[in-house]
Parts: structure tokens; C-alpha cells; sequence
């Protein structure tokens, strides 16, 4: 057991004051030597962080969770472009609301989520198993829609409630389970989007090609509760539910530090325009003359990129300090956009935007552990999933804003005469990359003092 995890996660306590030993939190004192003997012997019962089978078993299982509950959002693309060009929904509007509702909202949500489970830890289980189900309900009734608005509220809210059900545990668990390893065990989690964004666009373009995209919802709903099923035996606490959640201390004063208020001011920048070609790239590769194959291997690139780029971060953020890894993203994603996508006129230097943006903007979600870690040495009480949840709703901002904003900003016209900045796109181009390098702003926040 790595030294101090229990401290870590705010299941054991010192009360030197009246009892002078280690002892589990819970509603009744613990009066004798012998007491508090029993509870540290169990402690020591219970599984080790950071390794072991049943860490890795845990995290394998999350990593599973991840692919399936992210990875459709996340191959939205090929929906919009399919969509836009047949019926019942061509030349509707609002298409790409779609998309940002089943993602956004799942971010928006977290802190909500979280604080309910929080407060309620016992129906943790029952939400992994509830959200699958839920999930493969709203792609079925989005299969049956006529209209926009049918599957914004199908394939988009309900989606998102379901997704967000299974999900939140899920980061949670992994609070429990992680430690000294949280940054490395994060990004493999996050590293789960990307590979559900290889494997997954492949299989959703062949079915809508083929058969469409009713059968292409109701094929996925299946996959999502047949595939989840398993799961379950492994997403679970590491410490039972009555133990760990006793003394943990609801705890949100870490919202009013000048660290977090910084990063967080980042990361929602950087948040509102990170989505935006994910959302464009597939539809922007068809006008180029692109099959439908090429068209979906801009977003598996993307995805490919982002898997090596958060695992490579998540172990970066566990060694460095976190405002040295955003700067890193900043940097990275900021280039690929102005002079990769932004003299993009062909499919080549595309295809390649598309790894050099996976690889540093996708990558920016990993940098996440390190606010937490940053915040508890900060104050100690601070809940580190607490942290991911504000995080997360932060970066739902943006993409919330993703869809309408980008709407707006493809009828705005050309800002440039060369490459992509002289095509409808090129507000697109412009926005993301501001929006990516403001992303840095806790880089310079450092230099200022406040982180």
C-alpha cells in the first residue's frame, strides 16, 4: 500500500487530540486501543493503489467504459455529414446541436452527478448498471425520429444522461484506486476515447453506407448493453461504500483559489474551440473530393493521435508540473491549427493536422490529474473528483457553444485570401486556434503568481 493513500482519499484520519491513533471514519466515536487496532488491521486488508490485479482489473474496466460511453459523441462527425446530405433531415438547421448536447451535456452534468453520488455513495453501483440501459434507450428512440428535435433530445439529452450515469462512478472509483500513479491512470482512461474514436467511426460508416442510420442506432444500442454488461464485476470501489465516504467532507472552497479560477479560465478557452473540427472535419474532406472512407479516417487519425497524446501526457503530468504540460498541449495544438488546417487545401497536410492536433489538443483533458494533485497540496480536505467534475463542466461550456458558434462562424465569410482562411472554414480556423492558445493561460498564470 503506497504510504498516505488513505490520506489521499479521506478514508482514515488522525484525531490525536482525543484518541491518538489511526482509525476509520464513521458516525460513532471509537473509544478503546483495541477498536482502533481492528479498523487498522482491515485497512491494511484492503487492495493496494497504484498496482496489483485488481487495480489494473479496475482500470481496465474503466478504460472499456470510456471507449463505449465516449466514443460515439466523439464519432459525431460522420452523423452531421450523413444528416446533412439525406432525408428526412437535410437542409435542417441545428444539426450539429446534435453532437454537442450528447458530449456537452455530459460535462456540464458532472458536477451535479458527482455531488449527488457523493452524497448518496450507495447507488453507485446501481447507476453503472442503470446508465448502459439508459444509453441503448436514447439510440433506439433516436432511430425512430422524423425530425432535429426528436434526436437532440434522443440521441442527444438522453444520451447524455445515461452516458453520464455509468460514467461519473466510474472517475470516482478511480480516485480511490490511483495515487501516486493518477496521472498515468487518467490519461489511459482518456486514451479510451480515442480508441473508441479508431474502432468506432469504422463500424458506424460501413452501417450507415449500407443500411442507414436507424439500423446504424439501434446496432450501437446493442453493442453499448451487451458490451457493458461485464463490466460491472470489476467498476467497483475499493473501499467499501460505509468506510470510505464516512469522513470524506464535502468540500468546494478550493472553486475560490486564484489556482483554480486560473486553470479553470484555461481550460474553458481552450474548451470552446477544441470541438470545432472534429465537428467540420469529415463534412470539410467530403468538399475536397474525399470518399467516405477518407472522410471518417480524419476523425480515426484524430483519435489514433489522441490515444498516444493522453497516455504520454498523463505520465508527463505525473513528472513535471501541470502548467509546463498545458503549455506543451498549448503549443502544439495552437501550430497544427494556424499552419496545418489553415493552409489545408488538400487531403494530405488535412490527414496530417489531424495527427498533430490528437496528439497535443487531444491530449489537453490528460493535464487534468495535475490540477488535482496541485489543489489537495494546496488544501488537504480538497475531493480531487470534485476537481475532474468542475473540470469537466468547464470544458462542457465550450462544447456546448461548439455548435451554434461554429454555425454561426461558417456564415461569416472568408478572413483570408490563402489556403482554408479564404473558404467559408476560415473563421473556424480562426477561432480554434485563439481558443487554443488562450488554453495556456495557466502557463503564464504560474509566471504571474497565481498557480
Amino acid at each position: 500500500m503506497a504510504p498516505n493513500d488513505e490520506i489521499e482519499l479521506g478514508i482514515i484520519h488522525r484525531d490525536a487530540a482525543t484518541h491518538g491513533a489511526l482509525h476509520h471514519g464513521s458516525t460513532a466515536d471509537i473509544t478503546d486501543t483495541h477498536a482502533g487496532v481492528s479498523d487498522l488491521e482491515h485497512e491494511f486488508s484492503l487492495p493496494p493503489v497504484d498496482r496489483g490485479k485488481a487495480a489494473w482489473s479496475f482500470l481496465g474496466a474503466a478504460f472499456v467504459v470510456e471507449v463505449l460511453v465516449w466514443g460515439y459523441p466523439w464519432s459525431y462527425g460522420l452523423f452531421q455529414d450523413y444528416y446533412s446530405t439525406h432525408l428526412p433531415f437535410a437542409g435542417s438547421r441545428n444539426i450539429p446541436v446534435i453532437g454537442a448536447c450528447a458530449m456537452g451535456l455530459m460535462y456540464l452534468a458532472a458536477p451535479l452527478v458527482f455531488g449527488m453520488l457523493h452524497r448518496y455513495p450507495q447507488t453507485k453501483q446501481a447507476c453503472v448498471m442503470i446508465g448502459p440501459i439508459i444509453m441503448a434507450l436514447a439510440l433506439g428512440l433516436g432511430s425512430l425520429s422524423e425530425t432535429v428535435p426528436q434526436l437532440i433530445v434522443t440521441q442527444g439529452v438522453l444520451y447524455a444522461v445515461g452516458g453520464s450515469l455509468i460514467y461519473s462512478p466510474t472517475v470516482q472509483f478511480m480516485d480511490e484506486w490511483f495515487v501516486e500513479r493518477k496521472g498515468l491512470a487518467f490519461g489511459v482512461l482518456c486514451a479510451g476515447t480515442g480508441l473508441g474514436g479508431v474502432v468506432i467511426p469504422f463500424l458506424l460508416q460501413f452501417l450507415l453506407d449500407k443500411y442507414g442510420f436507424r439500423t446504424t442506432l439501434r446496432v450501437w444500442a446493442v453493442i453499448i448493453f451487451v458490451a457493458t454488461a461485464p463490466l460491472i464485476v470489476f467498476v467497483k470501489p475499493r473501499v467499501p461504500t460505509a468506510q470510505a465516504y464516512a469522513v470524506r467532507h464535502f468540500n468546494f472552497s478550493f472553486v475560490k483559489t486564484p489556482t483554480f479560477l486560473c486553470l479553470q479560465a484555461g481550460n474553458i478557452l481552450q474548451g470552446l474551440g477544441f470541438f470545432v473540427p472534429n465537428i467540420y472535419l469529415p463534412t470539410y474532406a467530403s468538399q475536397l473530393g474525399a470518399s467516405s472512407s477518407i472522410s471518417a479516417l480524419t476523425i480515426i487519425l484524430f483519435n489514433i493521435a489522441s490515444v498516444f497524446g493522453c497516455i504520454a501526457m498523463g505520465n508527463l503530468v505525473d513528472r513535471c508540473h501541470v502548467t509546463t504540460c498545458i503549455l506543451i498541449s498549448t503549443v502544439g495544438s495552437t501550430l497544427s491549427v494556424f499552419l496545418l488546417w489553415g493552409f489545408s487545401t488538400s487531403i494530405a497536410p488535412l490527414l496530417c493536422f489531424c495527427l498533430a492536433y490528437g496528439i497535443f489538443a487531444g491530449s489537453f483533458s490528460s493535464t487534468w490529474p495535475g490540477i488535482m494533485v496541485r489543489l489537495k497540496r494546496e488544501e488537504s480536505r480538497t475531493d480531487g473528483s470534485m476537481v475532474f467534475a468542475t473540470l469537466a463542466a468547464g470544458r462542457g461550456i465550450g462544447n456546448v457553444l461548439s455548435g451554434p458558434l461554429s454555425e454561426a462562424l461558417v456564415r461569416a465569410g472568408e478572413v483570408g485570401r490563402e489556403g482554408l482562411y479564404a473558404t467559408e472554414y476560415g473563421p473556424l480556423v480562426l477561432f480554434t486556434g485563439v481558443s487554443a492558445a488562450l488554453g495556456g493561460l495557466g502557463f503564464f498564470g504560474r509566471r504571474l503568481g497565481w498557480v
